[in-house]
């Protein structure tokens, strides 16, 4: 069974989203839970500043940050806007 962890950073950003994206976020959480390679979640690997983590998307500009810290176990590291994300 597949579980996820929150990072702190994340709870933070998270608890300052409006209600209409904490929403989606929830309808992507869910979709993730049941199969990470999901097409419509967009997963894809990351460089740079974060190598070792991967991203999918909740919305047309938000994403989820996370990494696969065990046997389906995620660390969610971080959510935001792509500028906010990656700039």
């Amino acid at each position: 069974m597949r579980g996820i962890l929150l990072h702190k950073h994340f709870e933070k950003r998270y608890s300052k989203l409006p209600k209409k994206v904490k929403d989606a976020f929830k309808k992507r959480r869910n979709l993730f839970l049941e199969d990470t390679d999901n097409l419509i979640l967009g997963v894809h690997t990351l460089h740079g500043e974060h190598r070792g983590y991967k991203s999918f998307n909740v919305t047309g500009d938000i994403r989820v940050i996370y990494k696969e810290i065990g046997r389906e176990i995620f660390l969610f590291a971080d959510i935001g806007s792509h500028g906010e994300l990656y700039s």
